[in-house]
């Protein structure tokens, strides 16, 4: 099967949308931490990404107040906003065994490196995959479109990620955006 190579905002609007329904693990203790890493620690791949309390001031930029790391049946958001950037979590994030699958992952990993300084290691970036494929776009929600036919929802983007308890809504919109990744990973690999 081949992909297209674009798809537009109106052709992804009337897609059914795709959600995580597997387990949501709000992380915001060192407990909590070290049990979310070794589950993940025992996965070769898991779905990344990162949000940030966005910023309506020009020049200003955030700290990243949540990692989300993903396995296929469980996604734990990490608080940064409440935890440390521990040896655990840099453990796994520079990791070559545990491929961690993700969307615009420099960015992210360069926001995460401003916590504390870390090599990374393993990371798949889908908008270097999806040329392969003859992708063109660039964006998860467009990538999603093309490879699942499904849209990811993008309501909860500009929401507060360092609000004291993170909504059901957020919840599963972070949980999303890292399972998604792993789901079209596959997608791509089983269509070689």
């Amino acid at each position: 099967m081949a992909f297209t190579a674009s798809i537009t905002n109106d052709e992804v609007s009337v897609l059914e949308a795709i959600h995580f329904d597997g387990r949501i693990v709000v992380v915001e203790t060192a407990d909590a931490l070290s049990k979310a890493c070794r589950d993940l620690s025992r996965h070769a791949l898991i779905g990344f990404d990162t949000e940030t309390r966005p910023s309506f001031t020009a020049g200003v930029t955030n700290k990243v107040a949540l990692l989300q790391l993903s396995t296929e049946e469980c996604c734990y958001l990490i608080r940064l906003n409440k935890l440390a950037l521990s040896k655990e979590i840099l453990a796994i994030l520079s990791s070559e065994k545990i491929k961690k699958i993700g969307a615009d992952v420099r960015n992210d990993i360069v926001a995460l490196n401003r916590l504390r300084h870390f090599v990374p290691k393993g990371f798949i970036d889908l908008q270097n995959e999806v040329p392969k494929y003859g992708i063109e776009d660039k964006s998860l929600r467009k990538i999603s479109g093309i490879v699942l036919g499904k849209k990811v929802s993008k309501a909860q983007r500009l929401s507060n990620w360092a609000a004291k308890q993170l909504t059901p809504q957020q919840q599963l919109y972070a949980a999303t955006d890292a399972w998604v990744c792993i789901e079209i990973y596959h997608k791509l690999l089983n269509n070689k």
